[in-house]
């Protein structure tokens, strides 16, 4: 007899009606989970992600061209991207650099995890040097990148305590629990350049450093677009993007172009050629050695960074040419102009820079003549457009023929026009867009940029310097601010100089100085001698004697009033004096001199 088997074993074939009209097992009580401990696990899981946001903290670069430094801060990690110099503006009266407020770092040292540069202009790592002064933190950058920032370090001799981590592109580093830093090859003026990856347990986050793009680089290494679209695929949190071309329609020439344009003049050119261009356009420069060669001209270099980019480039690969193509510049006397390629900087007409002091004639090693082809390889930096036109001047009155931009496309940008930054859009389809690098107008301009490629303008954010930004999935939003601002670097000063020295040195640039100077009895309070009046950019003395003899008879009366009174306090009555003064020099002669009196007691 076979036994029959449990109801729950027997296999049964039901119909489609049956299946779907079953009544389903009622689940064992372990199993059982309420809906309030649902809600609870929920409520945890939300409070939770809502504490680990990922913090995008600009400390420069925004509503400003250069400057450029970022903090990204997840829980107890922070990684910094790039750290860079803007130069002074008209009003900075004798600043030579303008560097970031870093207090935020240094007041959070112990959670930074290193610095991550982009690539190896001033304006992302020119503050390398002052920022490690204050904290020593790792450094990872390209090969290049690496070098030129090894220049700096050894002029602050900081190279031995620093740590420096050469990275490769395509490389992903893990800095900290919380981020992973992929280096993808991009392309600017500059070898070695580098988008970054940045992934986080918030989302990842493109980074797209200064870029352009560029299908026929001088180097043949062509922005690796593959990486970004399939990173755009796995799903990008934020895209960062270069927005100091934003204004600008339509895509940024190829830096190849100006190979055939610098062909053209050296061919059968006769004449010594000059050629002033940025000295960290490693790339230009390699099209200028490239056309003497073809040529047989010798190459000569001038201006202290010129000689340490060509030097560094040449040692490090990114150069290449004959060995005895560069000579020194105290040679160039042993060689015909047809000879001759001069490579200078100055292509902005600062005042101090070599090809301003050639066109004044005060170069030392280089006196210009008429048979001099001069090429500026560059276009005016708005602000040097005075500058770069007064250099154009003096080199034609010399009798020299001058190139410019203005007369042939010898220069192009490095940096993504309109067309450009839409490619990168739809590659990287992010779901938040912030607009970095560059004035408010360009930060605009490329808002609509991304608008126009379908990305909601609620999902556009604009950023400032010091606005914190807390982002995840589950949204974005600036709630707060920390220290930022410029540190100005005068000399061996750094931060010295503020506002109020600023206000000063404009005031004596714009009216001068007026010095007061007495002799007081300490005992009566009686002058003994003087005052006498000492000017300094307000008037000449010797052509003002009335003038003069004025000054003294205000200042001797209100000693006298101050006697009267029976003041005896220094600084009453230097306040005092002052104030009338200047009352009086204004009311004579519309001017307002600083006025500084100094009673010296016997």
């Amino acid at each position: 007899m076979t036994e029959e088997k449990p109801e729950r074993n027997r296999k049964r074939n039901f119909t489609k009606t049956e299946r779907t009209s079953r009544t389903p097992r009622p689940y064992h009580k372990r199993n059982t989970v309420s809906t309030q401990d649902v809600e609870k696990a929920r409520a945890k899981n939300r409070d939770i992600f809502k504490s680990s946001k990922l913090k995008i903290i600009p400390l420069g670069g925004l509503h400003e061209v250069g400057k450029n430094i970022t903090v990204f801060e997840y829980e107890n990690d922070i990684i910094v991207v790039d750290c860079g110099i803007s130069f002074p503006e008209d009003d900075m009266l004798g600043v030579d650099l303008v560097i970031p407020d870093t207090t935020y770092l240094e007041k959070n040292v112990d959670k930074i995890k290193g610095l991550v540069i982009t690539h190896g202009h001033e304006d992302h790592i020119g503050s390398v040097p002052y920022l490690l002064k204050k904290i020593n933190i790792p450094i990872y950058a390209t090969k290049l990148t690496v070098g030129l920032i090894k220049n700096k370090l050894e002029e602050h001799k900081l190279l031995r305590s620093t740590k420096l981590i050469e990275v490769v592109q395509g490389q992903t580093i893990n800095l900290g629990k919380n981020f992973k830093v992929e280096f993808i090859r991009s392309s600017h003026s500059i070898p070695d350049s580098v988008m970054l990856a940045i992934t986080t347990p918030a989302g990842t986050i493109l980074h797209t450093g200064d870029f352009k793009v560029d299908y026929t680089p001088i180097d043949g290494k062509i922005m690796d677009f593959g990486r970004i679209a399939e990173l755009g695929n796995q799903g990008i949190l934020a895209l960062m993007s270069d927005s100091t071309n934003a204004e600008r329609k339509g895509f940024t020439m190829s830096e190849s172009s100006i190979g055939e344009v610098f062909d053209k003049l050296f061919l059968h050119c006769t004449k010594r050629i000059v050629v002033a261009t940025f000295a960290s356009n490693v790339h230009r420069v390699q099209q200028i050695v490239n056309c003497a060669v073809k040529y047989n001209r010798k190459i000569a270099i001038c201006g202290r960074s010129m000689i340490n980019m060509i030097e560094t480039a040449k040692e490090l690969g990114y150069i290449e040419c004959p060995d005895n193509l560069f000579i020194d510049i105290d040679m160039i006397n042993k060689y015909t102009d047809e000879q001759l390629v001069i490579i200078t900087t100055g292509s902005q007409g600062e005042p101090m820079s070599a090809l301003t002091r050639m066109a004044a004639g005060d170069h030392r090693k280089v006196k210009i003549t008429p048979n001099d082809l001069v090429i500026i390889s560059a276009t005016p930096i708005p602000g040097n457009e005075k500058f770069v036109s007064k250099v154009i001047d003096d080199l034609m009155q010399i009798g020299a023929e001058v190139v410019y931009s203005s007369l042939e496309t010898i220069h192009v940008s490095g940096h993504a026009c309109q067309e450009e930054q839409k490619l990168i859009l739809a590659l990287a389809k992010p779901k938040y867009f912030i607009p970095v690098h560059g004035e408010y107008r360009q930060l605009m301009a490329h808002n609509e940029t991304a608008q126009s490629m379908g990305i909601d303008k609620k999902n556009i954010i604009m950023m400032s310097n010091g606005r914190v930004l807390e982002i995840n999935e589950e949204g974005a939003e600036i709630t707060s601010s920390v220290q930022s601002g410029r540190v100005l670097v005068d000399g061996l000063g750094v931060g010295d100089v503020g506002s109020i020295v600023l206000r000063d040195r404009q005031h004596l640039s714009q009216d001068g100085l007026i010095v007061i100077v007495l002799t007081m009895d300490s005992s009566t309070g009686e002058v003994v001698a003087g005052p006498d009046v000492i000017s300094r950019g307000f008037v000449y003395v010797r052509e003002s004697e009335n003038l003069m003899d004025d000054v003294k008879s205000v200042v001797r009366h209100e000693i006298k009033k101050c006697e009267e009174r029976g003041i005896t306090d220094w600084a009453t009555i230097k306040s005092t004096t002052r104030e009338n003064l200047k009352d009086y020099i204004f009311m004579k002669t519309k001017r307002n001199p600083m006025i500084i009196p100094i009673i010296m007691e016997v």
